[in-house]
């Protein structure tokens, strides 16, 4: 028994409804997910304020709770107009700006609310006639005076301010924590001995007590420290344990013969493989004929031929029978993936192989068809969008399933695919979105990655500019005069929107909806409309530049046949201009495609824009992208757009992205779908951490492959990953 399940002393483990009460813990589940005394210590303060600290209140942002540290300046009470009762009225104050507590029938609360008293406030930032206001905000008065012989000590103690909700203040989060805390036993440290006196770390009891009651700013600073290092050596445990037990199963090897289906493939490739994509052939060929399930990610730039290398990866399965599973995000893109497939094959390879399309828009004949030849094992090639998934599609021997554009899909979603296999099957995932090692240390690390650097020769390239509105509202009519000169050279023209029809958005996920950065809501400045498909189509209609140019739609909204029969008709040149939404992100080649507009390039990501920006300078046309942009200088928003503009290098977009915009949940609902964003480790500036934490745990897992020396540390990654991170990290 350790010490901390001795009795009448809680865990980490310990429920917290037998710690705090059902009322209380029902709330912070019900707020944040917590369950256990460890859940709970895990809520880590956001930032610490002081009793004498003021808070920048003209800087809080609108409609978001807040938690605030401030003075009351005045309290005054008024009738009400339109009916019964009174409004109190307290202004409080940074001595820069003001705010207003509005409280309603409540004029007790004055005699708390005197002028001169400080405390911490909660609430949402809201707008009335102009002024910032917190409408029946919750609060807590510091009690002590200033003759208190304390009152130094007591005003520098740092206050924890805890990420609150509406129904749960910081300070509410703060008293159970202190609860949990006196009834906490010792703890087991995860972190060997030998591991945290060489980097000079506190103890995890102690660091407990100093992230979240701290004395002074150091109690505070060395707990982080300690945590952090904590966060990143349990996960590269986790990661790295879940590798080696993958290293340790067995499936069926594919192996290439020397005169088989691969050989007379390449025999008849019209072009030379770069070295890259030779390389990261090779790393993937010795995986399929290990006898070990293949787990790679294969990341490259947009058009590094990921998906040539995916196809030889193919044909070396098949030659033992098995079949391929291609999973693509879209309709449009596994079309596209089954037509290019069937090309590059040749005649006589599609036909032995029959490559066979599976989409939930199939007609019920075809669709019939396409599941007898993935069932008989005829179909050596199945491609398909989430439809892969149902389950009246089966296959006779699943050998290699291929995720293409892996963050377009859930963990749970890859999963109900590799389990038709009857043997585990081997896995490749493709990404034409560069990871920086950070990140692919701590999201995918126990995936093998493999990276394609090298573009095939004889690309003439993409030129990028911005057209900045905000700075050159006029430039606007120029970007459909470049159009249509492109078009008049015989070239073909996407412009994107980040929506469909007004307030109607393609991707939630990938388009930010509120305002962009720099713009101000409480300036009362109009928000700016999100250009769409439909309206931008009715204005190029009108467009003199764009008189008697052939313009067609293309966005989720429509058929699969429109879907199909629009791509077509552009791939064809029998459309001039598609105008589209960001379904035509990945994937979608077309050679005579030379101009690429995007509306609104401040309301999508870089590596989108990276993406979106691939689809044109694909044959022998140079490419030209007009990144279309009301973000004024100055904001982030317009360093995103600027910064794509500046170089095509994704790999140094992607570390651009990263210091912009931080990683955010680089464990998040799209990789687990649980409960699992990172706490106090950031890839962004924590790289030399985690590059450190994964050496050492790989140093402990090569000594102790089960860790059975170490039963704190299996303990820390259990309750690290909880059970739905658990499925992810054996799924992924």
């Amino acid at each position: 028994m350790s010490a901390a399940d001795a009795p009448g002393r809680a865990g980490l483990d310990t429920k917290l409804d037998g710690l705090l009460g059902g009322r209380t813990s029902g709330a912070l589940k019900r707020a944040f997910g917590h369950v256990t005394a460890g859940d709970l210590l895990g809520h880590y303060p956001r930032r610490y304020a002081r009793r004498g600290e003021l808070t920048a209140l003209s800087e809080l942002p609108l409609d978001e709770n807040v938690t605030i540290v401030a003075e009351v300046l005045e309290v005054r009470e008024r009738s009400m107009r339109q009916r019964r009762g009174s409004i109190l009225e307290a202004t409080i104050s940074d001595g820069t700006g003001v705010l207003t507590l509005t409280f309603f029938n409540q004029k007790w609360r004055a005699a708390e609310l005197v002028p001169g008293a400080r405390g911490v406030f909660a609430g949402k930032v809201t707008s009335y006639r102009g002024a910032r206001q917190l409408a029946h905000p919750d609060y807590e008065l510091f009690e002590r005076s200033g003759d208190d012989p304390d009152a130094k000590r007591w005003a520098e103690t740092p206050i924890p301010i805890y990420p609150a909700t509406s129904t749960i203040a910081s300070w509410q989060v703060a008293k159970a924590v202190g609860l949990v805390l006196d009834a906490l036993g010792d703890v087991d440290d995860p972190i060997p001995e030998s591991v945290r006196t060489a980097r000079g770390l506190v103890g995890f009891r102690e660091a407990l007590e100093g992230v979240h009651r701290p004395e002074q700013e150091r109690d505070w600073s060395r707990a982080r420290t300690a945590l952090r290092f904590q966060e990143a050596f349990v996960l590269q445990a986790a990661l790295l344990g879940r590798r080696a037990e993958r290293k340790a199963r067995r499936t069926v090897r594919r192996e290439a013969a020397p005169d088989g289906l691969l050989a007379r493939f390449d025999d008849v490739l019209p072009f030379e493989l770069t070295g890259d994509q030779r390389a990261v052939g090779a790393e993937v060929a010795k995986d399929l004929a290990s006898g070990m399930p293949m787990n790679r990610l294969v990341q490259g730039e947009v058009g590094s031929g990921k998906t040539l290398v995916a196809l030889r990866a193919m044909l070396a399965v098949a030659e033992s029978g098995g079949q391929t599973a291609l999973l693509a995000p879209t309709e449009v893109l596994a079309a596209q993936h089954l037509r290019s497939i069937s090309r590059v094959l040749g005649p006589d390879l599609s036909a032995e192989l029959m490559p066979t399309l599976v989409t939930g828009q199939l007609p019920a004949a075809e669709r019939k068809r396409a599941l007898l030849r993935a069932a008989s094992g005829q179909a050596r090639i199945v491609v398909g969008t989430h439809a892969l998934l149902g389950d009246t599609v089966t296959f006779a021997d699943l050998g290699l399933v291929v995720v293409d554009e892996q963050h377009r899909f859930g963990v749970d979603q890859r999963e109900a695919l590799r389990v038709k296999g009857a043997e585990p099957p081997h896995v490749l995932v493709l990404t034409a979105t560069p990871i920086p090692r950070t990140v692919a240390m701590t999201v995918f690390g126990d995936l093998d990655v493999s990276t394609i650097r090298e573009l095939p020769g004889g690309r003439p390239g993409i030129e990028s500019f911005v057209v900045p509105l905000a700075e050159r509202p006029g430039w606007f009519g120029r970007v459909w005069a470049r159009v249509a000169e492109e078009v008049a050279k015989g070239h073909r023209a996407f412009v994107v929107c980040p929506a469909i029809e007004a307030k109607q958005v393609e991707d939630a996920d990938a388009v930010d909806l509120g305002p962009a950065d720099g713009e101000s809501e409480a300036s009362g400045a109009p928000p700016v409309p999100l250009a769409s498909v439909l309206d931008v189509i009715a204005r190029l209609a009108e467009a003199p530049e764009m008189r008697g140019l052939a313009i067609a739609p293309l966005h989720g909204r429509m058929s699969s046949d429109e879907k199909e029969q629009a791509m077509r008709a552009f791939a064809a040149g029998e459309l001039d201009v598609l105008v589209a939404t960001t379904v035509i992100e990945v994937g979608v080649d077309v050679p005579d495609a030379s101009t690429m507009v995007v509306l609104d390039a401040e309301r999508f990501g870089v590596s989108q824009l990276h993406q979106l920006r691939g689809r044109v300078g694909r044959g022998s046309v140079p490419g030209l992208c007009l990144l279309v942009t009301n973000a004024p200088e100055g904001t982030v928003a317009r360093e995103r757009v600027d910064a794509v503009a500046a170089t095509t290098d994704g790999f140094e977009l992607a570390r651009v992205d990263l210091d912009l915009r931080q990683e955010g949940d680089v464990l998040g609902s799209n990789q687990s779908g649980g409960r699992s964003s990172l706490r106090l480790l950031r890839v962004a500036r924590d790289g030399d951490l985690i590059v450190a934490a994964r050496e050492l745990a790989q140093g402990l897992l090569d000594d102790d492959p089960v860790l059975a020396s170490h039963p704190a540390l299996v303990a820390a990654v259990r309750r690290r990953l909880d059970e739905t991170e658990s499925q992810f990290l054996n799924k992924a």
